[in-house]
């Protein structure tokens, strides 16, 4: 519509010099298509050609035909700051420096003939043209920069908010597998003690049964607890790795706040015999193959599968023994942790977290795990864990 508008101003500026000067048809006709030359560009090509053919256009007309129209000069201003607002490339810039130069050289030599008129305009085009071109340089710079500030906050608070999903995750990590294994032994030792302990008083079994009614109801809230932090625990622990690396922060870890370490496979031991004391049944370690040394986020892992397994059994078949294998190979850690209880119910229970959260921590260390029922009765977990860790290990700590 500019274009149109410039284009339509200049042909009857041309058209007013024609009649009121007499001159030959030709040139007449040539004076007027110079004039459209000088503006129409704007809307069929590119800044970069619109930009060349005008300036062109707008030098021929001044130097052959000693004239120029304010439309013209109008449309080689807004031509530069175009072609500068577009320039992305070096030779676009380059370009953009050299366009003024023509303009300026004609208004330093100022051809004979040239009228007052088109001088005035052929020395604002020198100083004007150029200022417009790098004024659309700028322009484009600023909106660069704009635009990149904007891309960092986005990515900066995706990251802050994928990062803050991701502890959520590991305090339901640490929330299910240690806290909730304390509480249900807290319910299975208060049980224990009221139907083992012959001669209790009345008001002692009571309390008892009370300590175990208040640890299944914390247990009961927990699992709400839970049930709002990870809702979607793996997915957020993927995330959290691609927004990390694509904004260049790797190794990321959201074990702020630790205060003691990590456990590890060396904790077995008194894992198991919490297990034996809390119920009264036999827990056997199993190792087969000479022991190596593994990550650190590899025995976390597996640590924490045998801590659910062991809750799992002590939940679902109370009284039964329970066998923890370790099997060592060149590659992998193999786990089994097999009860000689009733085996899984008819129906799978729904709205529980132990498997989830043992596939989760063996898929964060590149491992996976298989749970069901026994070959030979009973129920198993089966998982298999590489000897180094994956990327997503530490993050889980």
């Amino acid at each position: 519509m500019v274009a149109g508008v410039l284009g339509g101003a200049a042909l009857a500026e041309a058209v007013a010099r024609v009649m009121l000067t007499d001159g030959q048809a030709q040139l007449d006709v040539a004076l007027c298509l110079l004039a459209l030359c000088t503006t129409l560009p704007l809307a069929g090509l590119k800044p970069l050609g619109a930009a060349t053919t005008i300036a062109a256009a707008t030098v021929v007309s001044v130097v052959l035909f000693h004239a120029l129209t304010v439309a013209g000069a109008i449309a080689v201003i807004i031509a530069l700051y175009r072609l500068g607002r577009g320039a992305v490339q070096a030779r676009e810039i380059v370009v953009v420096s050299v366009l003024g130069a023509p303009f300026l050289a004609v208004a330093l030599i100022s051809p004979s003939g040239v009228g007052a008129e088109a001088r005035v305009l052929t020395i604002c085009l020198a100083s004007l043209g150029p200022a417009a071109a790098w004024a659309g340089v700028a322009g484009r710079a600023r909106y660069e920069a704009q635009v990149s500030g904007a891309v960092r906050q986005v990515i900066a608070g995706t990251l802050i908010e994928h990062t803050a999903r991701g502890e959520r995750v590991r305090i339901a990590h640490e929330l299910h597998d240690v806290v909730a294994h304390h509480i249900s032994m807290v319910a299975v030792q208060a049980e224990h003690a009221r139907l083992a302990t012959p001669g209790m008083p009345p008001e002692g079994a009571a309390r008892l049964s009370a300590i175990g009614d208040t640890a299944r109801t914390a247990l009961t809230e927990m699992r709400r607890l839970l049930g709002v932090l990870r809702p979607d625990s793996l997915e957020t622990i993927n995330e959290t790795s691609a927004a990390a690396d694509a904004s260049g922060v790797t190794g990321l870890r959201f074990s702020v706040g630790d205060r003691q370490p990590q456990p590890g496979l060396e904790q077995l031991n008194e894992l198991l015999d919490q297990a034996r004391d809390a119920t009264g049944s036999g827990a056997r370690l199993i190792i087969r193959g000479p022991a190596i040394g593994l990550d650190p986020g590899i025995e976390l892992a597996a640590y924490r599968i045998i801590q659910e397994a062991l809750t799992n059994a002590r939940r679902h078949a109370p009284g039964a023994a329970v066998d923890v294998e370790l099997m060592y190979s060149g590659d992998a850690l193999q786990l089994r942790v097999r009860d000689n209880g009733p085996g899984p119910p008819p129906t799978t229970p729904t709205g529980g977290h132990g498997l989830p959260g043992m596939r989760e921590r063996a898929a964060a260390v590149g491992g996976r795990v298989r749970a069901g029922a026994a070959e030979l009765g009973g129920f198993v977990v089966e998982a298999t864990l590489p000897v180094t860790s994956a990327p997503d290990c530490e993050k889980l700590e």
